[in-house]
């Protein structure tokens, strides 16, 4: 219950920070608007890289280490 009335009351602030942006990328001409969207995902891309390393790692140390207890 406490998680659903702290994710409502969060809901505002997801867009306030937006407004220029999709105001800039509104306004930019289609390969602007091409070249935003590469931006993004080329921006996305380490993190989501170093995320799935850092999740492989841990499944890997948890079976390692499961497989030393038994």
């Amino acid at each position: 219950m406490a998680i659903a009335v702290l994710g409502l009351w969060a809901a505002p602030a997801f867009a306030q920070g937006c407004a220029m942006c999709y105001s800039n990328a509104a306004a930019a001409t289609k390969d602007g608007q091409r070249v935003i969207g590469r931006g993004v995902l080329v921006l996305l891309l380490p993190p989501l890289g170093f995320m799935s390393v850092g999740v492989g790692l841990a499944f890997r140390y948890g079976r390692k280490r499961d497989q030393e207890r038994w």
